[in-house]
């Protein structure tokens, strides 16, 4: 289970590096061609801000894994063992109904937009959308892997439940 899990974590930041060099490569293509030649791709913008949705929303399950989102402790540090565990669990189940609600949202955005295309491309916007709930499932995916840690821990221990 640990190699699955690890795995995962290492397809999911894989996709980030490969789309965030996509992206440098087609604006850095952009710029150069802009200053060399005086003319620019008409889609490397809409690519960029599209590539930039996506690399953000799958990315969030992973800020989530390292503890990287905001978070204010405080009122948790001040409890006892026994109430920050309590506060914990309630933590975890807020942030499970609220991530289910907008995989919910999303795909109900998504398919709302289904006959929409965007301006440069012509691509379904669904499929941009698309970004706001399969991030949203791969957060549930990463809190429910590092769910056991983070009830036993807290944030303080965060790089425990990164798996390296």
């Amino acid at each position: 289970m640990r190699q699955l899990e690890r795995a995962f974590v290492t397809l999911n930041g894989a996709v980030l590096v490969l789309g965030l060099a996509v992206m440098c490569v087609i604006v850095g293509w952009n710029v150069a061609g802009r200053y060399l030649t005086g003319n620019s791709l008409t889609w490397a913008d809409e690519v960029a801000r599209y590539s930039m949705i996506w690399l953000t929303f799958l990315g969030s399950g992973l800020a989530l894994r390292h503890g990287a989102h905001a978070a204010i402790t405080n009122a948790q540090d001040a409890m006892p063992d026994r109430g920050q565990r309590i506060l914990r669990l309630v933590i975890l189940l807020v942030l499970f109904a609220f991530f289910g609600f907008m995989v919910w949202v999303g795909i109900d955005y998504m398919n709302r937009m289904s006959i929409q295309r965007s301006a440069a491309l012509q691509v379904p916007m669904k499929w941009i959308y698309a970004a706001m709930p399969a991030g949203f499932a791969l957060m549930i995916i990463h809190l429910a892997l590092i769910a056991p840690q983070y009830l036993r821990a807290g944030l303080q221990h965060s790089d425990e439940a990164a798996l390296g």
